[in-house]
């Protein structure tokens, strides 16, 4: 199978991050963060798959678009971007040796750290 990097999901993450639409919480918080599958499932009811993409940072090529399963490396809980979603995709992103993924979950990351060390010295 075949994963690449969402460039919607990418630019979505960080239009959220510059936004200030993000959670700076701790990396082991993502198993509490992450939406459940009835969040998931209540999303794409409301929005439609092509909103629930903008949400997933990898998509691969073995499932068709209007499924779950070719969705991956979740970042955020469908309002904001969370820190430990950005940590876990860059974790499994480089097990896997997904480099554009783990490039791109790199910059966000990147990006969130530098807006909390701004906001932390008033800069």
């Amino acid at each position: 199978m075949a994963v690449k990097l969402n460039d919607r999901a990418f630019e979505h993450a960080k239009s959220l991050i510059i936004d200030g639409r993000f959670v700076y919480d701790d990396r082991d918080a993502w198993s509490e963060h992450q939406p459940s599958t009835d969040d998931e499932n209540r999303f794409i009811e409301e929005h439609g798959y092509d909103e629930y993409a903008r949400w997933y940072l990898g998509t691969g090529d073995e499932a068709g678009e209007d499924t779950k399963a070719r969705y991956k490396f979740p970042y955020g809980d469908f309002e904001k971007a969370h820190r430990c979603g950005l940590l876990a995709a860059e974790s499994r992103a480089g097990q896997r040796k997904y480099l554009d993924i783990d490039l791109a979950v790199a910059h966000l990351h990147g990006m969130l750290d530098a807006l909390h060390a701004s906001a932390r010295t008033g800069r």
